[in-house]
């Protein structure tokens, strides 16, 4: 296969945790010819939508672990897939770059994620679509609903709906003194919607992620624990991860996402549970798979290469 990956620069990639690394570790392994680009080598060029790649030859040392050839104008459409692996924030940039990944798909490129379904299912919002599983939830701007719902529950989490790695994030009591502030920050003055959700004291056991591919569940979750003072699981904040065999719980959840996901053309979906709850869906660049792997010794990178192969 000829595979192309949209990616941050890659000098900024952890070859030790990055499941982006995993990926193309994986798929350079079994003789794939690899191509990486940055959003901006992206564009509409003569009415096709062309991508400024270099082709990526990996080597072995963490040190100086790839080499990369001087760049190949080269429309989407001749690649067997464009897997786009940007990391957030969903900003207007994304947005475009979303726009012009469904252009080059009108022009028959393959691309995975695909890309309106990376615009409708905001990380955050999306859990909505699926309220079975979702705990009381409140989406919005206004200060003051904030505040009843936070004075009904009494002990409620804050976010943002743009950000990863949980930036931004504020847990908030009703007898917080710094109530009035925090909101006043999380809105930006009430002119950002952010969610409100009740807090899930099943977080000391870890914010799993679940990874599902082609609709298919993976075997085992990373638990993001957190450490201790510390309200968020994330890694990125400084939480533990520790992989898991799914409850049955998690299985009821992911399975019955999995279908959903697949129809909407998300090849590959981080679900994010805690306790008995659905908190995320995370389609723009899901990761945990090394942590899996080192952990369970289950190979989820070989999982997803070979759903590649079987689709291309």
């Amino acid at each position: 296969m000829r595979l192309a990956l949209i990616l941050d620069p890659l000098e900024h990639i952890k070859t030790y945790k990055d499941t982006s690394f995993a990926i193309m570790r994986e798929a350079a392994k079994r003789g794939h010819e690899l191509t990486v680009m940055q959003q901006g080598d992206v564009v509409l060029q003569s009415g096709q939508v062309v991508a400024y790649g270099r082709r990526l030859e990996m080597r072995q040392h963490d040190h100086a672990w790839y080499v990369l050839n001087e760049p190949v104008i080269e429309p989407l459409s001749a690649f067997d897939a464009v897997l786009m692996r940007k990391d957030p924030p969903f900003d207007m940039e994304y947005v475009i770059s979303t726009y012009l990944l469904e252009l080059a798909e009108a022009q028959g490129a393959r691309i995975l994620n695909k890309p309106a379904a990376i615009r409708d299912y905001n990380e955050k919002l999306a859990i909505a679509k699926f309220p079975q599983f979702m705990a009381p939830t409140l989406v919005t701007r206004q200060p003051e609903l904030i505040r009843a719902f936070i004075g009904e529950h009494r002990d409620v989490i804050v976010k943002p709906l743009d950000s990863m790695g949980g930036a931004g994030i504020f847990r908030i009591t009703d007898a917080d003194p710094n109530l009035n502030v925090i909101l006043e920050t999380v809105t930006v003055l009430g002119s950002r919607t952010i969610m409100a959700q009740r807090y899930i004291p099943e977080i000391a056991q870890g914010d799993k992620r679940i990874l599902i591919i082609d609709g298919v569940v993976a075997p085992f979750a990373l638990a993001r624990i957190p450490k201790a003072g510390e309200t968020r699981g994330n890694l990125a904040a400084g939480g533990k991860g520790v992989a898991q065999a799914l409850t049955a719980r998690d299985r009821e959840i992911a399975t019955a996402l999995g279908p959903t996901l697949q129809a909407a053309g998300l090849f590959l979906v981080g679900l994010d549970v805690i306790g008995d709850y659905l908190t995320e869906v995370n389609v723009t660049s899901p990761t945990g798979m090394q942590e899996i792997a080192a952990q369970s010794g289950f190979d989820v990178a070989g999982m997803l290469v070979d759903a590649l192969e079987r689709m291309c």
